[in-house]
């Protein structure tokens, strides 16, 4: 079993250890006898950052080989309490037993810290405002959130927890961490009881080499959990807590929040954007929610009348066509092949052929954007559209169908299509 130094000291960021175990496959890992790293657990994800294999914190001698420095890209657990550093490469002239020294990349474990602690403060303040009580935590790389269970949330409650979590963090409260046993936990009120011993997920808050004492962060008179995460010192550390996002889910509601330098880097990234979209229409940001309301409402006024204008395009071209073209053989045979329409374009044509004529047969195309045809004919026509549809299209190297009297399809080129219309046209004449 490793011993965890991050368990008694956060901020620890550089370690000395001794290889306990060397693995290869399926690939490279070390396993210390003691380590600051943390491995994904509870909610949070691990750290990052070396291992220098050596003698690393003394200048090696004259002729001395230089110690190995590797990059740690992962930190797992496994199920007897081992921490496995898996590596970013193989590791030389390596075994249990040689000394190393590690590295923990301090920006991220200051990430990771006023995150957590971040979701303690705010999970408590839900619990004290509202006693919704948090079933799950999720630590990403851009944001975090908490499950809620709650059949209900409304706005008012997402900002009076977010004022009280800030307002706990100005305090600048001390946050202690202390080991008690499982008796001991049950009468301190803890805001969530960690699992049974032996229990999957128990070692995140079990301490090894203390008869499985619990680890306790109390940060002072406001909030009491049993956790194996990294944690700040003073509340004030967490910097601030910004909440971004409220969503229903299967247990409750889903809270996406973000703490600290996260919470800055947002607000920076989100004051950007509204900067950049108010320049737009040359207002205040204040104003960009309603005048993109008003813009959306414009745009879809605009659809409409597109869509009303093509359909009467259509019928008016349909209708000069009609007019324009003889009966043979009880039908008028429309053939035509456009260069600048796309296939709805061609469809709504088809449809208004075959509708404003009782005996219409229409056979377009259009060679772009995408090369494509349809074949329609009026309702009582002899024809099967769908089957020749096929049959031009197999012709093509391309792909269609569809019914009777409508089809469609696509050809990967446009050099052979007008040719191929006019020999389906001869066949109907």
């Amino acid at each position: 079993m490793t011993d965890r130094l991050y368990y008694r000291d956060s901020f620890l960021y550089d370690f000395d250890a001794e290889i306990h175990e060397v693995a290869e496959n399926p690939r490279p890992a070390l396993i210390l006898d003691r380590s600051a790293f943390y491995p994904t657990s509870g909610g949070q994800v691990h750290d990052t950052g070396l291992i220098h294999v050596g003698a690393a914190s003394v200048r090696p001698a004259s002729g001395a080989s230089l110690p190995q420095t590797l990059k740690v890209t992962e930190v797992a657990e496994t199920e007897d309490g081992r921490i496995v550093h898996y590596l970013d490469a193989p590791i030389k002239d390596a075994k249990p037993g040689t000394r190393v020294r590690g590295q923990i990349d301090a920006t991220r474990r200051r990430d990771h810290m006023q995150q957590h602690s971040g979701q303690h403060v705010l999970s408590a303040a839900f619990v004290r405002l509202f006693h919704m009580r948090t079933v799950s935590f999720h630590m990403a790389d851009d944001y975090c959130s908490i499950d809620l269970d709650t059949p209900t949330l409304t706005k008012d409650q997402i900002e009076a927890a977010e004022r009280l979590s800030n307002e706990i963090i100005l305090e600048n409260r001390s946050v202690e961490i202390r080991f008690v046993t499982r008796e001991e936990a049950g009468k301190l009120g803890l805001r969530k009881i960690p699992p049974a011993m032996g229990a999957p997920g128990f070692a995140g808050v079990a301490k090894p080499g203390r008869g499985n004492e619990l680890r306790i962060i109390d940060i002072r008179d406001f909030d009491l959990s049993a956790c194996g995460g990294t944690h700040v010192n003073q509340t004030g550390q967490i910097g601030c807590i910004l909440l971004r996002k409220a969503e229903k889910v299967r247990q409750g509601w889903r809270v996406e929040f973000v703490a600290g330098q996260r919470a800055v880097a947002t607000a920076r990234r989100d004051f950007t954007t509204l900067t950049e979209a108010a320049a737009m229409f040359s207002a205040h940001i204040y104003d960009v929610p309603q005048l993109t309301s008003k813009a959306l409402d414009e745009i879809r006024a605009l659809g409409k009348q597109a869509e009303q204008s093509k359909e009467e395009l259509a019928a008016a071209q349909a209708a000069t066509m009609l007019a324009e073209t003889p009966e043979a053989n009880r039908h008028k045979l429309i053939v035509h092949t456009f260069a600048d329409r796309d296939l709805n374009a061609i469809k709504l044509l088809a449809q208004k052929l075959t509708r404003l004529a009782p005996n219409a047969v229409a056979l377009l195309a259009t060679t772009s954007p995408q090369p494509s045809l349809v074949f329609a004919q009026s309702p009582g026509q002899p024809y099967d559209m769908g089957s020749l549809m096929k049959e031009v299209v197999a012709k093509l190297g391309g792909r269609g169908g569809g019914t009777k009297d409508m089809a469609q399809g696509g050809a990967p080129k446009a050099d052979a299509i007008e040719s191929a219309l006019a020999a389906i046209a001869s066949s109907l004449r």
